[in-house]
């Protein structure tokens, strides 16, 4: 046994003779490119289960969750509220290092996977999320409002989606998965991960990077706002006293 495991950890791609159960994933693209017409764009999900139980698996055991999470950053939420007939800003709760943007593509409803202590623990679906507060909470604060508040904006928005139906087993063991990129989706490093559970137990995950870059006239935009913002905030005042000047001479009346 031991010369056994010698030779797989010095192969990685030899096969797993442990019987565990396992995933590999591969995606369509590595890169998703947005032009000034990019109204969004589905990503395909390629992957295959090893070593699996087919009876089993031919009953419907196994299900797969396919995740794409955008770039971490903190997200604050700020909760309105009535102060001498004007609406303010009164309470603000900020969650640590939250995805920018999150879909989700399940064999089914990802509650009937697995229990929420499980789904919990893995961080499987929009409401199994860990939302974490930063700084001083107020004791009068229902942090349960900002979360459900948080979820609530960011499916609005159509940064966090799912589909219950977008992974299909294309064969035995072989499986395909559709995740949705909406068109207001932020550049950066994305995560794909698959996970693969058994009977309601999580067994296994696999990752894999994807790179959202602007091309053309929005990386140009992109990049002078944060490598040069003094030249690029004084080029946007230039561009806007021009316009204003050439409509007064357009629309100006004799």
């Amino acid at each position: 046994m031991a010369f056994a495991n010698l030779a797989q950890a010095q192969n990685p791609f030899a096969p797993d003779i442990t019987g565990r159960e396992g995933i590999d994933i591969g995606t369509s693209t590595s890169e998703i490119a947005i032009t000034s017409d990019f109204s969004g764009a589905d990503l395909t999900v390629f992957g295959a289960l090893t070593n699996t139980d087919q009876l089993l698996l031919a009953i419907g055991e196994y299900d797969v969750v396919v995740t794409l999470e955008g770039p971490r950053e903190d997200a604050t939420v700020r909760r309105k509220e009535r102060l001498m007939g004007i609406w303010v800003n009164r309470t603000s709760v900020t969650f640590e290092r939250m995805p920018l943007s999150y879909s989700l593509a399940s064999t089914r409803p990802v509650d009937d996977i697995a229990p929420r202590r499980i789904l919990d623990q893995v961080g499987v679906g929009i409401e199994h999320r860990d939302l974490v507060p930063t700084g001083f909470i107020s004791g009068l604060t229902n942090i349960t409002e900002f979360r459900d508040a948080f979820r609530r904006l960011k499916e609005t928005n159509g940064l966090y989606q799912r589909d219950t139906n977008g992974v299909r087993f294309v064969s035995s063991s072989l499986f395909r998965a559709t995740l949705r990129l909406p068109a207001n989706i932020p550049n950066g490093v994305h995560m794909v991960r698959a996970y693969l559970f058994k009977s309601g137990e999580f067994i296994a995950e696999k990752e894999l990077p994807l790179r959202v870059v602007k091309t053309g006239l929005e990386e140009a935009i992109t990049s002078a706002a944060h490598d040069r913002p003094v030249l690029y905030g004084m080029f946007a005042v230039l561009l806007a006293l021009v316009t204003g000047w050439s409509a007064s001479l357009i629309f100006r009346k004799d």
